[in-house]
């Protein structure tokens, strides 16, 4: 490995472990998949710019999924200086006050409607479906290669009004849209 390899992957290596790291498990436990996703969606709010600051940042859940359960070990915690809220929303209504908003791959089939629900709002978009960022989602959450890693759609984060970090764009997998 050449010195110049090295020294990128140290530079990349802070945010790596950022996004891998999820609530305190035991020593030498195994994390799940959905205890990953729930670490990447809490992490992800720390790499984007959101506009006017507010006390809290909430995190929405729409659908049934399997990351709630592990979010709540995040509720309360700080996050870039704001206390951290779950919460479940199942209407445009409730989706208003929401900074991340999770859809869950099980609302595939209603991805469209939802991302219609949030178009020009300030939320940063995350499912587990692989077709979400070719559907106009911000960020999909993707297993490959025995791994979870993440596609990101600039468009979508520009139409939303967020400012993801390079360190973030560089993590990426696949990295769609015209602003990269």
């Amino acid at each position: 490995m050449s010195f110049g390899t090295f020294r990128h992957l140290v530079r990349r290596l802070p945010l790596a472990i950022a996004l891998a790291t999820a609530a305190p498990t035991g020593f030498g436990e195994v994390m799940t998949e959905a205890q990953l996703k729930a670490a990447y969606l809490v992490n992800f709010l720390k790499y984007v710019e959101f506009p006017p600051p507010r006390t809290t940042i909430n995190l929405c859940l729409f659908g049934r999924d399997s990351v709630g359960l592990h979010l709540a070990a995040y509720e309360g915690k700080q996050i870039i200086g704001r206390e951290l809220r779950i919460r479940r929303v199942n209407s445009p209504e409730q989706i208003a006050d929401c900074q991340e908003l999770f859809i869950p791959e099980t609302e595939e089939a209603r991805f469209t409607v939802i991302l219609r629900w949030v178009d020009k709002q300030s939320v940063l978009t995350v499912s587990d479906g692989e077709t979400f960022t070719r559907d106009g989602g911000a960020i999909a959450l993707i297993r490959t290669e025995g791994r979870l890693q993440f596609d990101i759609n600039t468009d979508a984060l520009s139409r939303a009004n967020l400012k993801v970090s390079s360190q973030m764009l560089r993590l990426a997998r696949h990295i769609t849209g015209a602003a990269r």
